[in-house]
């Protein structure tokens, strides 16, 4: 979701340059800063914006610079007038004493600069509309590329998390023996004729059937495969596949809890990590 996009142009008297900066967020928060003759359309500049980004922290300037003295605007006196007047109020309330930056707060107040001839004509609107446009279209252009590069990086961490899936495999076998046999050698210090060999054999049926991850095995795989479709078939997903890499790490979790054995839990551990990664990356996708 990150990205800056600048565009201007030169209008008699006056140039006009549009900036727009783009970072990551889970939703739209706009905040502007514009000229005064541009706010009558602030509500449909942030429309604009919201149907071309969608979400995100996102900046906009409207920077207008004069190129002639007769397009300066005048400083509205009564105004600062009333501002110093109410300023000076207060500050005597306060007990202030100091007043001499008075004036530089209020040349920052609002209509303290103004050019009552000035007017925003359609045919300025359009040029600054199509201005806006060519701004949201330049992050875009940013937002692609930096979608390219994570799209190569998600599909990494998730071909890790894949491979480490399969590496699991040659262990589960050593994985059962060395239950059954732990759990013999601990029957055996009880005595053989304490031991009823065909319950004994139900009970490891039974106790193994709890460890089995074959199930998750296969979830965890197919929910990986979904991630890849989604990266591949859809726009604007970086919500499921956040949902997507939550059921992940689900699965991965619960074949760390029902693994029972060191060599297997080292590897969870690992695919944890990629997924954290992952996790990280979707929150820069739309």
């Amino acid at each position: 979701m990150t990205g800056y996009g600048k565009a201007s142009a030169e209008f008699p008297g006056k140039k006009v340059t549009v900036e727009i900066r783009s970072l990551n967020s889970r939703q739209l928060d706009i905040t502007s800063k514009m000229h005064w003759i541009y706010r009558e359309k602030e509500i449909e500049i942030r429309n604009i914006v919201n149907r071309k980004l969608g979400r995100g922290k996102i900046d906009i300037s409207l920077n207008v610079d004069v190129l002639d003295d007769q397009n300066v605007p005048a400083i509205n006196k009564s105004a600062v007038r009333n501002y110093y007047n109410q300023l000076t109020e207060v500050a005597e309330e306060l007990y202030m004493d100091s007043q001499e930056h008075l004036l530089s707060i209020i040349m920052h107040l609002p209509d303290i600069l103004r050019n009552e001839k000035e007017e925003l004509s359609e045919e300025e609107w359009k040029h600054i509309h199509s201005l806006i446009n060519k701004a949201l279209e330049l992050i875009d252009d940013y937002r692609l590329e930096e979608g390219k590069a994570l799209e190569i990086d998600l599909r990494e961490r998730i071909s890790n998390i894949t491979s480490l899936l399969k590496s699991i495999e040659p262990l589960e076998e050593g994985r059962i023996n060395s239950v059954r046999e732990r759990i013999s050698a601990s029957l055996e210090s009880l005595g053989p004729e304490n031991i009823d060999n065909n319950r004994f054999e139900q009970e490891i049926l039974f106790y193994l059937e709890k460890l089995d991850i074959n199930e998750e095995k296969v979830r965890l795989r197919k929910h990986c495969d979904y991630f890849l479709e989604v990266i591949e078939s859809e726009d604007n997903a970086g919500k499921k596949l956040g949902f997507i890499a939550q059921e992940i790490g689900r699965e991965i979790n619960t074949l760390g809890s029902k693994s029972n054995d060191a060599d297997i839990q080292r590897i969870v551990v690992m695919m944890k990590n990629e997924l954290e990664k992952v996790k990280e990356q979707v929150l820069n996708i739309l």
